[in-house]
């Protein structure tokens, strides 16, 4: 903004002059503000007639917007003032006057001008032009009228000014010292420019979605002239480019996504921060962490103290400020919430702040550190010449003795008791007994009021469902004959020629039967050439259809047996360990069965020991705020195997998992899906080979195992007591 120039006399009044306040309009929020300074009273006062703003009127004359304000005695001097850039407003502060308009606000609505409104608060008035854009203007005394011209704006229907961040107070060009980017809180990005001095003007603009700084008068030094990609960081910004542009030095920074930016200068630092756009219609502002209202605001070397009152009188707050508050600074913001330009204050010149209602008190912040442990040493004096008494806790829901071992638990310094607290707890009636000083006995209630509630309880249900399915098919055929003529008095076998004859049979002992040397009897089992039954199923024997071939004496037999099974089995078992259980507390279900087996000892004789199968269910839940439940699960189905030489196999299926599911709702954690296939031949060979005939000659089987296990999980919070039964 480019104001008219402000004498030094006229400095003590930026004290008073502030920033709007944040409801213009209110007398009474003025009324009860901050004490202010000292103001210089006006000559007039001598007269008898007290010094009252009597008219407020507009006209253009030769092009430009004038304001006239006429009082009812002349001014001795223009009044000091200040503009804000966001809202557009332009404030003079008369001390010693007073408002004889009759009411508190003129309406104009005439060019760049909406309202004039006169605000009495103590011993000064303050005249309030709400602008629609923001401009710079000029003021002076002619008469008994203070007249106020405004800086013509190329678009006054617009909220928004094309006015630079700041006028250029350079003769010379001056050369930049740094550039340097920084990574700020809420993920933010900070250009930071180290200024020659604090006299650079500054142009800050938004083209599109790139942000375009330049710096009037300035030069770049060839090692700054770069870009920088400060990608990496992880914030909106992409890029950082800075060129020399005639007497200009013009930074293009390109951000990404929802942005918005805030620019401030403290002394010769200027920075930029761009942070990304977080829509939140219920909050006011703005920047991360920062919740007041924007402002805009351009002092050069004006007094800290003064300008803390600025502070002041636009929040509202009363400020008391410390002896060692002192210095100037030269101060620079454009839209930035007013608690972090009091931050940025405050850090420029090292100084904190605490606040005790709607008092601010700032002074350095050694000086806040002593002040806090005189107050922290004086209260520990305090505590120990203060009188200890006991007090008696009634547990309904907790156990004494638990609540008893937080309170004692950790160092000293982290217990809740003080170092004269004592705690002892009572398990037949359940009661704390707590003896320290009052205050720590208004913690400990108040702890034991969070502690001591009913906990909500957990109904857990498992399902654990075993299904098989099997199925198995074989095919067998027994071939075999006998000769019984030589048993008979006969000739036995066959004639080869010669006198040669030759006999069969399914073994040499029925070779020997046949021919009559030896008194074996001839049945089905040792006269057969071909073995290959089916084999049994499932606990079943295989079925079998014969036929035989013999002559007409009897005395010759050939015989076919063929053997055949299907067999296909379905079964399914069903195991439900149900529990209940408080909110985060482990609970464990278990049933089985333990196998005796025999183990050797050290000594070398043999003890017995057990081998266990059981079903187990060890579950902890824990209740969200949303109301759905979190379960760690740990599920045991054990079986009894195959008996070995060394004890009793055990089939094991565990699983061990955490789920999130809804109150009464039901879920599969987990399965085991196993199958089994196999196919066997046997065959005689070269005869089995045979096409046709060599099914006479062979054996085959053929089974299918199929087993599946799956687990599903209910969960239930319970509300009342017949709820578990």
């Amino acid at each position: 903004m480019k104001n008219k120039p402000i004498g030094a006399a006229w400095l003590p009044f930026l004290a008073l002059a502030g920033v709007l306040l944040g409801a213009v309009g209110s007398p009474a929020a003025h009324a009860q503000g901050a004490p202010q300074a000292p103001v210089a009273p006006q000559a007039a006062t001598a007269s008898a007639a007290p010094l009252a703003v009597e008219n407020i009127s507009s006209s253009i004359q030769g092009g430009a917007e004038v304001v006239r304000i006429d009082f009812s005695q002349p001014l001795t001097g223009v009044p000091s003032g200040f503009t804000i850039q966001n809202p557009a407003r332009i404030a003079l502060d008369v001390p010693g006057a007073r408002n004889a308009l009759g009411r508190n606000t003129v309406d104009i609505n005439q060019g760049n001008l909406r309202s004039v409104s006169v605000v009495q608060a103590g011993d000064r008035t303050r005249l309030v032009l709400n602008l629609k854009a923001a401009t710079a203007y000029k003021a002076q005394v002619q008469g008994r009228a203070l007249l106020v011209a405004l800086d013509p704006v190329p678009d006054t229907n617009v909220a928004s000014t094309t006015a630079p961040f700041a006028e250029s107070r350079n003769r010379d060009t001056q050369p930049i010292k740094d550039i340097d980017f920084r990574r700020g809180t809420d993920s933010a990005g900070r250009v930071v420019v180290e200024l020659l001095n604090n006299q650079v003007g500054v142009d800050i603009k938004q083209q599109g979605q790139t942000l375009v700084v330049e710096f009037l008068r300035s030069s770049l030094p060839e090692g700054l002239r770069r870009r920088l990609d400060v990608t990496d960081f992880g914030t909106p910004v992409q890029t950082v480019t800075t060129t020399q542009s005639g007497d200009r030095v013009r930074m293009v920074i390109q951000p990404s996504g929802q942005w918005e930016h805030s620019a401030y200068q403290s002394d010769n630092q200027f920075v930029v921060e761009v942070r990304q756009r977080k829509v939140d219609p219920n909050r006011l502002s703005q920047g991360p962490g920062y919740t007041g209202e924007k402002l805009s605001l351009n002092f050069q070397n004006i007094d800290v103290r003064a300008l803390l009152q600025v502070i002041a009188d636009f929040t509202n707050f009363n400020v008391v400020t410390s002896d060692a508050v002192t210095g100037s600074v030269t101060l620079r913001l454009k839209d930035v919430p007013w608690d972090q330009a009091l931050d940025i204050i405050l850090q420029a010149k090292g100084l904190g702040v605490r606040k005790v209602g709607n008092v601010l008190w700032i002074a350095p912040k050694e000086e806040i550190a002593a002040k806090e442990k005189l107050e922290l040493e004086a209260n520990a004096a305090i505590q120990g010449l203060e009188p200890v008494r006991t007090q008696a806790f009634q547990l309904n829901y907790t156990r004494a003795a638990t609540v008893a071992a937080q309170l004692t638990a950790g160092p000293v310094a982290n217990r809740m008791l003080s170092t004269r607290g004592s705690v002892m707890a009572e398990p037949r009636t359940n009661q704390l007994f707590v003896t320290d000083i009052p205050s720590r006995l208004e913690q400990v209630q108040s702890l034991i009021a969070k502690l001591d509630i009913p906990v909500r309880q957990v109904l857990i249900e498992a399902r654990i469902v075993e299904a098989a399915d099997t199925f198995g098919k074989s095919l067998g055929i027994r071939l075999g004959g006998s000769d019984l003529r030589a048993i008979r008095g006969g000739d036995a076998g066959y004639s080869l020629g010669g006198g040669n004859r030759v006999a069969f049979g399914g073994t040499y002992n029925a070779v020997s039967g046949t021919t009559g040397e030896g008194n074996i009897t001839l049945d089905t089992v040792n006269t057969n050439f071909v073995n290959l039954p089916a084999v049994g199923l499932a606990g079943f024997n295989a079925p079998s259809f014969a036929i035989s071939l013999f002559s007409s004496a009897a005395n010759r037999f050939l015989n076919l047996e063929l053997s055949a099974l299907e067999a296909d089995g379905k079964g399914k078992l069903v195991s439900s360990p149900r529990i209940v259980t408080a909110d985060q507390t482990k609970a464990l279900i278990e049933q089985g069965t333990e196998f005796p087996y025999q183990q050797a000892t050290a000594s070398g004789a043999t003890a017995v020991a057990f081998r266990r199968a059981t079903l187990k269910l060890e579950v902890t839940p824990q209740i969200t705020p949303e109301g759905n439940i979190i379960l760690d699960l740990d599920i045991n189905k054990d079986s009894r195997g195959e008996t070995t030489a060394a004890g009793i196999a055990i089939n094991t299926k565990h699983i061990r998992t955490q789920v999130l599911v809804e109150n009464g709702g039901t879920v599969v954690i987990g399965g085991i899906f196993e199958l089994t296939e196999t196919e066997n031949e046997a065959r005689v060979p070269v005869l089995g080979e045979l096409p046709g005939v060599g099914n006479l000659f062979k054996n085959r089987q053929r089974t299918a195992n199929k087993q599946e296990m799956l687990v599903f999980i209910t969960p239930k919070m319970i509300t009342d007591r017949t709820a578990a039964r």
